[in-house]
């Protein structure tokens, strides 16, 4: 006889999630208080004079299968979010708190109803989308030295590529207030954020006083997709690499993510050369 799986209080019915949650959130709210962390707050209207990395992207995916209404909502959600980011100054020492920044997600602070994954399922909650911006800063971040504190993941299969394969491109989670981004200067120069936006594109660049000694890059290997039952999961390892500016020479290679994601579109859209069996 098969073991029956154990359910988790959250997973009973949607009232014991949102007490789970609300635990949760309390937690975090008292980690950050005895955590002794000097967050980033101060912004700046003055870019820093050095471009480290940027990033652009369509706010709103026109795919098929993709609700459009909730892709609108996030882009105005994410517009919300920069507003609150865009310019920080993140000095040696300080740590970078994406949720110490944005704050809750509420209707009354303006925010909408976008797409979130809740107990691996495609919903929409307010707020939704965000992950979006979180991963954007996290792609920014990979291109420089500055060190990941914390980072969770989700599916990176939401909806089909667009073009040619991008990692990195979607995963990185982000949920009021308990599943946090957040990354730390362990240099001894200022960096900066600047986040805006202009129609349906999401601009981000990540700035800094000086010239710095390394570049990176995000690489993946061994991608493809494969069956499980019913479900299917795109698997891969996702590494950054640290070269020398000068030499060209690689310094480190780290694995970042070893990638197990379900998919969360119609799989009949998957590339077939791209199924392994």
């Amino acid at each position: 006889m098969a073991k029956k799986e154990k359910r988790l209080f959250c997973d009973i019915n949607p009232t014991c999630y949102a007490i789970s949650l609300q635990k949760e959130i309390i937690k975090r709210h008292l980690k950050n208080l005895c955590s002794g962390l000097r967050f980033a707050k101060e912004r700046s209207a003055t870019g820093l004079p050095v471009l480290i990395s940027d990033h652009h992207s369509n706010m709103i995916k026109r795919s098929p299968g993709v609700d459009l209404t909730t892709q609108e909502n996030k882009a105005v959600n994410i517009r919300l979010a920069c507003d609150k980011i865009n310019g920080l100054l993140i000095r040696p020492g300080q740590t970078f708190s994406f949720w110490r920044l944005v704050g809750k997600t509420s209707k009354r602070r303006g925010f909408k109803e976008g797409r979130v994954i809740r107990l691996n399922k495609l919903v929409t909650g307010t707020g939704g989308g965000l992950c979006n911006l979180g991963n954007t800063i996290h792609l920014l971040v990979l291109h420089s030295p500055l060190e990941v504190t914390e980072f969770h993941t989700h599916s990176d299969a939401l909806a089909p590529d667009q073009g040619k394969r991008v990692p990195m491109s979607a995963g990185t989670s982000v949920s009021y207030n308990n599943i946090d981004f957040r990354f730390r200067n362990t240099t001894d120069q200022v960096f900066q954020l600047m986040l805006w936006c202009e129609g349906e594109m999401l601009h981000a660049e990540l700035r800094c006083q000086q010239e710095i000694p390394h570049t990176y890059q995000i690489l993946e290997e061994d991608h493809h997709f494969q069956q499980k039952g019913e479900e299917f999961y795109r698997n891969s390892k996702i590494y950054r690499q640290t070269l020398d500016k000068d030499s060209g020479n690689e310094v480190d290679k780290k694995l970042i993510w070893d990638n197990h994601s379900q998919v969360m579109f119609d799989p009949s859209l998957i590339p077939p050369e791209q199924i392994r069996k």
